[in-house]
């Protein structure tokens, strides 16, 4: 969530299917047997299930890119290089509901915006959709999840940043994780202003495509996971990302 508007897109065909889960985190409070954050009541992003803390991080990879389980749609691992991490760039999600643009926060989160761009021009997110809809005291659409289950990920695991202060209004992206410096490659939008705890990596802000992010929430999700929160009534298919430098 950019500047000149080309970039390629792969047509496909999209499967219908996969519902997303909530994994719980014994850091958060209990409601009903499920973990929920403490500010909105609501169960939490989870990127994957919970897993071992990374091993420790060399001064060579200050963002901690360490291999994680899962490994869905391997791409490798990155390998931080700040002059590239440093070029500002837009990303623009082609979806099935429309056009979703975002530009990435360029000296705020420096290696979460260097991972999703890794992973976006290696077509890990081309044919995902997104798998989770809130649309009760907190407003986020979730995606990133190659599975579609809310349990994938792309095989590492790296820090948190940007995280002192950290609001979360409409048209926030930020990443989803299952406890501190576990994010992968999912990823939320927040469809209105929302009240989070600062757990989750803000590293984009939406330019364009607020009007779709509003259908979607319009559209309400099956209450999957609890009243206001499941898979979204309209599908959101990733057809592809483009990546533009500006």
């Amino acid at each position: 969530m950019r500047r000149r508007q080309t970039f390629t897109i792969i047509a496909i065909s999209l499967t219908l299917g996969l519902t997303g889960t909530v994994s719980a985190s014994a850091s958060l409070p209990q409601i009903g047997g499920k973990s929920v954050d403490a500010a909105s009541g609501l169960a939490p992003f989870p990127g994957r299930p919970a897993e071992p803390a990374p091993p420790a991080v060399t001064v060579a990879d200050a963002c901690g890119y360490v291999p994680a389980i899962p490994a869905d749609r391997f791409k490798g691992i990155p390998v931080f290089d700040p002059a590239e991490a440093a070029k500002p760039y837009s990303a623009t999600l082609l979806t099935t509901q429309g056009r979703i643009t975002f530009q990435a926060l360029t000296d705020k989160a420096p290696c979460t915006r260097y991972s999703f761009r890794f992973l976006a021009q290696r077509h890990y997110y081309n044919l995902t959709h997104c798998h989770r809809l809130v649309t009760q005291r907190i407003f986020v659409l979730q995606c990133g999840d190659p599975t579609g289950t809310g349990s994938g990920g792309p095989g590492y695991s790296f820090h948190d940043e940007n995280l002192t202060g950290a609001t979360y209004p409409a048209g926030t992206v930020a990443m989803a994780n299952a406890g501190p410096d576990t994010n992968g490659s999912q990823f939320f939008i927040c469809t209105k202003d929302t009240v989070l705890r600062p757990n989750y990596t803000p590293f984009g802000r939406v330019t364009a495509g607020m009007d779709v992010l509003q259908k979607i929430d319009a559209g309400g999700e099956d209450h999957q996971n609890g009243p206001g929160d499941g898979y979204p009534n309209l599908y959101v298919g990733i057809l592809a990302v483009g990546i533009l430098e500006n």
